[in-house]
């Protein structure tokens, strides 16, 4: 494993991180459209898409009961998880035959559109007040099966279109238009939008920074998740420094 992330990939396992005795903080309106201007923005390459390669083959692509739609969040913001989210996502569209969704579920705070450079006018916010197929509301990247959903316009009302019935409609959707699909949602110690969102999905990955988040606050997250009967895949700790034990490694 490189030192840029660490997948822990079972639930049971992450919750001996969460839990070990000693003390680590883990540190108009178009119809469809087409991005032309070239090739990914984002492109992982190098060790980076080593890690990649391996974290979306143990999660995306190792079997039948697979999760195909996952939501990606951290536990306070700047956790790094859009990054992740974004990568992951390019690499699953480059190694996988099915269509590949990203979706920007953070109108609080929207990223995606920055990192891929593309305007952020027609998104999920009109998907959510606005009729027809979902589809009409993705960019589609030239290069391979990848396609964007930015957040949209910036709306006042953000949090009761995350929580309306038309979100879980549009969620639904997507399962049936996109072969995979990897929602960036808001922080789950800011938003509580994020943790409804997350049951929204077959799964989520929760990031952790080094440094930075906090180990009990990681414990009750966790503990909300399962109350809410969200499927914790597992956890990634983010921008890495120090080696981890090798009892622990030989667990992941």
């Amino acid at each position: 494993m490189s030192k840029n992330f660490e997948l822990l990939r079972n639930v049971g396992r992450s919750s001996e991180v969460f839990q070990t005795e000693t003390e680590v903080e883990a540190e108009s309106e178009p119809t469809a459209f087409t991005v032309t201007d070239g090739p990914l923005p984002v492109a992982v390459e190098g060790i980076e898409l080593d890690e990649f390669t391996k974290f979306v083959s143990r999660v995306f692509l190792s079997g039948t009961e697979a999760p195909r739609q996952v939501a990606f969040t951290g536990i306070e913001p700047g956790s790094g998880s859009s990054r992740i989210c974004v990568g992951a996502a390019e690499v699953l569209a480059a190694h996988a035959s099915g269509s590949v969704c990203l979706l920007d579920a953070n109108l609080r705070t929207p990223t995606l559109h920055k990192q891929f450079g593309v305007e952020n006018h027609f998104g999920l916010t009109e998907a959510l007040q606005q009729t027809g197929s979902i589809r009409k509301y993705a960019r589609r990247f030239p290069e391979g099966n990848l396609s964007l959903i930015t957040s949209g316009s910036p709306v006042d009302n953000w949090q009761a279109l995350l929580a309306s019935q038309q979100m879980q409609t549009r969620m639904a959707e997507l399962r049936r238009e996109f072969d995979y699909v990897l929602v960036d949602i808001p922080p789950l110690s800011v938003f509580a939008n994020g943790l409804m969102l997350g049951g929204m999905s077959e799964g989520l990955i929760l990031v952790l920074k080094a440094h930075s988040s906090r180990r009990k606050v990681a414990q009750q997250i966790v503990k909300e998740l399962r109350a809410a009967n969200v499927n914790l895949l597992g956890a990634i700790l983010n921008e890495r420094r120090f080696p981890i034990p090798n009892g622990l490694y030989q667990r992941l």
